[in-house]
């Protein structure tokens, strides 16, 4: 009998109280499926929702975007200089090749006026040494030789500074074993 009375009281508490809260006032069950207690949570459920929209889109994403469109900018600006740069390098890369070749012409002009002009001085002294006495023929041929090494040398030499003047006007940074090896690989054809 006593458990009989027991159980009617608490239907009959709970009845009073609400169906979610038992005569000593604690929660049965889940709280969150409580269908007495869904409107409250709705209307904080809301409440929370408008105040993160809210913060979101008034301070959040603004800034977010803000560093996303300097960033965006930031690469635009890179990659414009990077194409000047490049555009740059070809045209200096081509300044490079067409003063190398005006530089071989030069040379190729100098090594073959130097040329002309030895084969001139050789014809003549070669003519000289022919109408001269055998004694003589021998000391021109010894100063033929010595003109055509003294000119060799100034050609060589003349290369050698043409080359390395061009090279710094160019901005290039010309060392002299460098000039002399291209020099020597040029005259030896």
């Amino acid at each position: 009998m006593s458990t009989e009375t027991t159980a009617t009281d608490a239907a009959h508490g709970a009845a009073q109280v609400g169906t979610c809260v038992n005569e000593h006032g604690s929660a049965i069950g889940m709280p969150q499926l409580c269908v007495d207690w869904m409107p409250n949570q709705v209307f904080w459920l809301v409440v929370t929702l408008v105040v993160i929209f809210l913060v979101l889109s008034r301070i959040a994403l603004p800034r977010i975007g803000a560093v996303l469109a300097e960033r965006r900018g930031t690469i635009t600006n890179d990659l414009a200089a990077a194409e000047e740069l490049k555009q740059k390098a070809v045209e200096a890369e081509k300044a490079y090749h067409d003063a190398l070749a005006t530089a071989k012409a030069e040379a190729n002009k100098i090594v073959a006026d130097a040329r002309a002009e030895i084969q001139k001085e050789l014809d003549a002294a070669t003519a000289k040494a022919d109408t001269e006495i055998s004694a003589k023929a021998a000391e021109s041929e010894a100063r033929i030789a010595e003109i055509r090494s003294g000119a060799l040398e100034a050609v060589t030499e003349v290369a050698k500074e043409t080359a390395k003047e061009l090279v710094t006007a160019l901005g290039g940074k010309a060392d002299a074993r460098s000039v002399t090896t291209a020099v020597t690989a040029r005259l030896k054809g």
